[in-house]
Formats: structure tokens, sequence, C-alpha cells
């Protein structure tokens, strides 16, 4: 993870801080320890580079090594990942065994950054087409890698199948249709993710209709990429789903705000976000970001790394930016890791002793040094 800088650019090539902050490497240090669950991951998102070139080779995969390092180079106005998950996709991941190690990698790099338990997002319809392989086979590798990973490194984990929306509504069925069919209690609810243009919640209501009423749980991607707070709207009362990942422009609507705030809705955002890198001019990024709006308006907040190694952030990292950048006091921050616990799919009896736990345990760490207060309007 790189260094924050008071010039220059850092973390995730985000632009240089504006709060006049810095972080040492015993804060840096904290940010990576604090006990903390990560809602918002992409898979495919997250492979190491190191990864991404081998299996290249081990395929003979038309992409080159200037490529494979350009998709590891973000710029100050990154382009997005999309184009680097359809090679993933189509070209490098083409075996069972190729998820199993990736989800596994992931979980192991993910614990070194605090990382108590992950839910993250996977999507299979691109894979099933393209390399032809069932989606049995698919998750089954993933949650053989997850099982591994927590007995090694004590990382509990969640697969969210996601809803592909390049795909059409009748592929997002049949997705949920093979979830239903291999249930595993590590597989407990669905997602939707890629590009949000175009392609309303409301077009994958029936394959949401069916996981709820199959028991799943339900999470989606809405708000992103400069869409209309509509799409959070749908997403929570057609498609009836307990969290929303980004959902950044729901500030347009202040109603719809309270209403969010009144229940509790938890927000997996991303301080790496790329459309906000690309459309605010980096002297206002942090100022004009929406997620400090959303947190003055009493949204619950819940940062994440999104898509780690191409994001160039690790979870811990996340943290950090938050405090650095975006001008949260740790006080919030304590607030932050609660809300990824009121967010998570996992059982009454860990959500309450983590709550319990994980307070005096931020508390010991983050005692040990002074922090600088809130710069937030």
């Amino acid at each position: 993870m790189s260094n924050t800088q008071t010039s220059g650019r850092s973390i995730g090539n985000v632009p240089a801080p504006r709060t006049g902050r810095t972080v040492t490497a015993a804060q840096r240090d904290i940010f990576r320890r604090i006990p903390k669950v990560e809602l918002h991951c992409h898979l495919l998102g997250a492979v190491r580079q190191s990864t991404f070139a081998e299996l290249a080779a081990m395929r003979a995969a038309p992409v080159t090594s200037d490529q494979i390092a350009s998709f590891y180079a973000r710029g100050a106005r990154p382009v997005g990942v999309l184009h680097v998950l359809r090679t993933l996709e189509k070209h490098i991941l083409l075996t069972p065994d190729d998820f199993r190690r990736i989800a596994y990698e992931y979980l192991e790099d993910a614990a070194r950054e605090g990382v108590r338990h992950a839910e993250f997002f996977w999507n299979p319809t691109a894979t099933i087409r393209d390399a032809k392989l069932p989606y049995a086979a698919l998750q089954d590798a993933i949650v053989a890698g997850m099982r591994d990973a927590e007995r090694e490194f004590g990382i509990s984990s969640l697969l969210i199948p996601s809803i592909d929306r390049e795909a059409t509504p009748d592929d997002a069925v049949a997705m949920v249709e093979l979830l239903i069919a291999n249930r595993d209690d590590s597989v407990p609810g669905i997602g939707i993710d890629y590009r949000e243009n175009d392609r309303p919640p409301e077009l994958f209501a029936e394959a949401y209709h069916r996981a709820r009423r199959a028991g799943l749980r339900a999470t989606a991607h809405a708000g992103e990429f400069g869409m209309p707070w509509t799409n959070v709207a749908t997403a929570l009362d057609l498609l009836q789903v307990d969290r929303i990942d980004h959902g950044y422009s729901i500030l347009e609507n202040p109603a719809l705000v309270e209403r969010c705030v009144e229940r509790g809705i938890v927000f997996t955002i991303v301080p790496t976000n790329s459309y906000y890198l690309r459309t605010l001019e980096p002297e206002r990024w942090a100022a004009e970001h929406p997620i400090r709006a959303m947190a003055r308006a009493g949204l619950k907040l819940h940062p994440n790394s999104d898509d780690p190694t191409l994001h160039n952030v690790t979870p811990g990292g996340a943290w950090e930016l938050m405090y650095s950048h975006l001008g949260f006091d740790i006080a919030a921050l304590r607030q932050m890791m609660l809300h990824g616990l009121d967010g998570a799919w996992i059982d009454t009896a860990r959500r309450t002793a983590w709550a319990a736990a994980w307070p005096i345990e931020f508390d010991a760490l983050t005692t040990a040094t002074s922090w600088q207060e809130s710069t937030l309007p």
C-alpha cells in the first residue's frame, strides 16, 4: 500500500489530502490491524498481479505483460475495471481450481489487513457461458478456497453470486436458479453489479423475487456511475435488498435518505470509487465526495476496498483514506466498524459477540497515538 502523502497521489491514486493530515507508520499499522468486516469486494477485482500474469502465461492468453502491468497501474482519472474483469472471465480463469486459488489468495490478503469476515461478489454468468464450466463446480471450488483460508488464517467468509447487468434478465433468473439448486450455507444471497448505465434494477426484479422466495439474502449495486436515486429506491422497494452497495445518488432525494436513516440501511461505500476520481476536480474531490454528505445526513456507512488490487488499495487503506483524505475522525470510524457488523450476513450470536469485543480492541489500538478531530463541516 502506498503511503499517505501531503503532495502527489497516494492510496488508490486519489488526489493528495486537503485535510492537512499526515499518517504515521504507526497509524497506518493501526488502520491495518483494527478489526473489520469487508462487505463490498469483487473476487475478480482482487486477483493478484502475479497470479494474473502466471495464469495468462499458462493459458497463452491474448494479453501482453505490459497490458497486465497497465491493469494494475491506476491512472489519475481511472477508466474503471470492467475491461480487466472481462479479460479474466474470457481468457484467464478457465478451470474451477483457478477460482479456488483466487478466493484463497484474496482471503489470505484480507486477513493480513485485519479483516475477520468477508462477503465478496462473484459473477458466474460469463464464465459459465465462455469457459463452459458448470456452476456447481465453480461454486464448490470457491467455497473450498474459503474454507481453506478460514482454517489457515482465521477469516470467515460468505460468497455472493451476483447478477451481471450486462447480460439479460433471463440470464439473471438462470443464475439464481443455479444458486437455488446448489444451496450452501457459505452462499447465502445474491447481488447485482457491472455497468449500471441503461440497466436499471427493475429489469432484474424476477430474479430477485425468486431469490427472496427461496429464502436468500439480497444486496445491490445502485446509485453508482452518477445513476439516479430511483435506482436506490427500486433496489430497496422492488428488489427488497438488505443493504445497498455504493448508493451515492440517494442524496438527490432527501425523503429517501430519511427513510434509509430510519430503517438503518447499511451502505457499503468505496472511497476509491473510479467515477468520482474521473468527474470531480482533484482539489475538490474530497470536499465534494458524496460519502461526506451521506455521513452528515446520518446514513450508516461502511468503507470497503471494492477491487483492491486494481484500485491499488487494501482494506486497511480504505479505512485510512476515510481519515486522511475524507476527514472522518476516529470516533466516526469506530462507529463504521459497528455498521459493518450491522450489515453483515452473520448469525446473531456472532454479531453480538463481535459488537461487544471489537470496540474494546479498537480502543486499545487507537488510544496508543493521537488523532486529529473531524474536518467534516
